[in-house]
């Protein structure tokens, strides 16, 4: 017994009548039923306490030592890699650069109808993030294979002269693997007419897919034209997120 049972008076009947009673107690039974014998129940008050603070201990000596099992790796000896989110990004437009002959060769062969790449985005900003993933000059890269959500939505914000040769609006999401040509993956069209007094023209246009994707993978948006709004955050944007399917 604890240093606390040492202080009664050691071998005495009264001690011995009352351990005898405690052992003979029902399972589940209360100290309430010793109230008879003040001493008795001092003592089984005491038991009980140091029971407590030794079940105690043992649970949190166990919790602390399964915590530090799984932390390390037992069967390697050293630390298992950090956790690390989920590859997402969200880009958001900034004001674009037009290229020469409206091409930009770092962007492969793309098509007429979609032959503008969108080379300035915003990844940095409280409506934007890229997560597990790369971001260089309009192109979004995969670190991590696996199912991705791809979209994009494009504000097309034409001023009445510059829908004089039509208005055909295209947006495009490219798929380029390591060394290779970039590869169509999704396409939005919308073929509009605007009253020729109105001051603009105004159309968004949105798509998304889900795609399996490897690492080294290379995304970006090309478009019809670049008469698009770079002004508004929310309007005109460009992300991917991979879903553990």
């Amino acid at each position: 017994f604890p240093s606390q049972l040492k202080s009664q008076a050691p071998g005495s009947a009264e001690e011995l009548r009352c351990l005898q009673v405690l052992n003979q107690q029902p399972e589940g039974s209360s100290l309430e039923e010793l109230s008879s014998s003040q001493g008795c129940l001092k003592l089984a008050s005491t038991i009980k306490a140091y029971v407590a603070t030794v079940t105690e201990n043992m649970i949190r000596k166990s919790a602390v030592k399964e915590a530090w099992r799984s932390y390390f790796n037992t069967s390697e000896g050293q630390l298992p890699p950090k956790t690390a989110g989920k590859p997402s990004a969200h880009l958001t437009l900034r004001p674009q650069s037009p290229v020469q002959d409206g091409r930009s060769q770092r962007f492969g062969n793309l098509s007429q109808s979609c032959r503008h790449a969108i080379t300035h985005w915003e990844h940095s900003s409280l409506h934007s993030h890229v997560q597990n993933m790369t971001y260089r000059a309009g192109r979004l890269r995969v670190e991590q294979p696996g199912k991705y959500y791809v979209y994009s939505q494009i504000y097309f914000r034409y001023r009445g002269a510059d829908r004089s040769s039509g208005s055909q609006l295209v947006q495009c999401i490219q798929w380029q693997p390591a060394h290779s040509p970039p590869v169509l993956l999704l396409k939005g069209v919308g073929t509009k007419c605007w009253a020729p007094e109105a001051d603009y023209g105004l159309h968004a246009l949105y798509q998304g897919g889900l795609f399996e994707l490897k690492a080294g993978d290379e995304l970006f948006v090309s478009v019809s034209s670049l008469a698009i709004d770079s002004n508004d955050a929310a309007a005109s944007y460009f992300g991917a997120f991979r879903l553990d399917l």
